[in-house]
């Protein structure tokens, strides 16, 4: 693919990739992802911002093909779907200066094996001149790396994001327009790769609410040409109270959980509560993390293998924890055949959480008349609990 002009001298380079389907062999990407780089073209000095994943190098490289010249090679983020073809860039480029945050360089050195003599580390704030532009970088760690910055281009009001405001999207649109395509894979984004960083996100965006920005460049998706909506989105996400919802994960090995399961959801539905179950064993965790962005419950459903939680519900648990959503109240419902351990086993995979726990339901084999009834009691106390949330569907 060419290089594609967002504003005369200013090229997205990189690649599409239409078929990935699998990031960090967990997050899927049913709608593919891009690798956005950035190229610079000033008066005077030439810059590209990030590289490609590795198996898109070529791509890249392709681009490169038509610039004599490179000034300098910005890492924003050492993750090799961000850095990865860097090493390449040099050997192309063999007197370009590497840019990065001080925190970037010694993980330059261990992931890129590029010597430190070779990068210009970049304090919070410097600037660097392009000739008619100006480049400021803005630290913005743990988005969602410790050594991430930002790159804003003054003069032209563009900020360079890296993986913040990014969305895994395979489309052929250079720019997002009023966000009504991307909005949803932007969500996803968030929920799976900057929820867990929710409070310092809130901080990020109070600083960036000082400058004027015009586009905002990702390193993933299309651009976003008006970049208010992402910036409510994200303010939206980061701020807002949790809604009405309740999330149930849950798997079922012989019906008895699946059943209870069944029961809750109508239980919660009657007393006007908004329920998303999720089958552990066969759903999509992209858009399990989605819903967690909203809820203001979890009930986990699971059988019992061996006293403790089925596999599927020690990863939704884990997962659960380490995203950190805006829950507020969590419980455990389930089955057993002999004993079990699932309920107190499954709390203690989300340690991390900042939840209130409710009392278990547990039968065992098949629910009976009395597990039905505390089931009514545990749809009771969310309904309570959900009092005076905002809808959330």
């Amino acid at each position: 693919m060419k290089a594609r002009e967002i504003r005369p001298g200013i090229l997205w380079m990189g690649a599409i990739d239409w078929e990935r389907r699998l990031f960090d062999e967990l997050i899927p990407l049913p709608e593919g992802t891009s690798y956005n780089a950035y190229f610079l073209q000033g008066s005077e000095k030439t810059a590209l911002i990030d590289t490609a994943d590795p198996a898109k190098s070529d791509a890249l490289m392709a681009q490169l093909e038509s610039v004599p010249r490179l000034d300098y090679l910005i890492i924003q983020h050492v993750e090799q779907d961000h850095s990865g073809s860097a090493t390449l860039v040099l050997a192309k480029y063999p007197e370009v200066q590497v840019i990065a945050s001080p925190k970037a360089v010694p993980m330059i050195e261990d992931h890129l094996g590029i010597p430190a003599s070779q990068i210009q580390a970049m304090a919070d704030g410097d600037t660097l001149s392009l000739g008619n532009w100006t480049l400021e970088f803005i630290h913005a760690p743990w988005v969602h790396w410790p050594e991430t910055m930002l790159t804003y281009l003054r003069e032209e009001k563009v900020l360079f994001t890296c993986d913040f405001f990014g969305s895994h999207l395979a489309t052929d649109a250079l720019f997002s327009e009023d966000g009504s395509r991307v909005c949803e894979p932007a969500k996803r984004y968030y929920a799976e790769i900057m929820m867990p960083f929710a409070n310092l996100i809130k901080g990020h965006l109070r600083r960036l609410a000082d400058y004027e920005i015009e586009i905002i460049g990702p390193s993933h998706g299309p651009a976003h040409n008006r970049p208010q909506w992402i910036l409510d989105a994200y303010e939206h996400w980061a701020h807002d109270a949790p809604k009405n919802l309740v999330v149930i994960p849950y798997t079922s090995m012989h019906d008895s959980t699946s059943l209870m399961v069944d029961y809750l959801i109508e239980a919660l539905i009657d007393r006007d509560v908004h329920v998303h179950s999720f089958h552990m064993s066969k759903t999509d965790l992209g858009e399990y993390a989605i819903h967690l962005v909203d809820a203001a419950t979890v009930v986990f459903g699971t059988p019992t293998v061996l006293v403790g939680p089925h596999p599927s519900i020690v990863l939704a648990s884990y997962l659960t924890a380490a995203l950190r959503p805006k829950l507020r109240n969590a419980a455990v419902i389930g089955s057993f055949g002999w004993a079990s351990k699932a309920a107190e086993k499954t709390k203690d995979l989300c340690g991390g959480l900042q939840v209130d726990w409710m009392e278990p339901v547990f039968t065992k084999g098949l629910p009976k008349r009395e597990t039905y009834e505390a089931l009514d009691r545990l749809a009771d106390e969310i309904a309570t609990r959900h009092r005076g949330l905002e809808t959330g569907a």
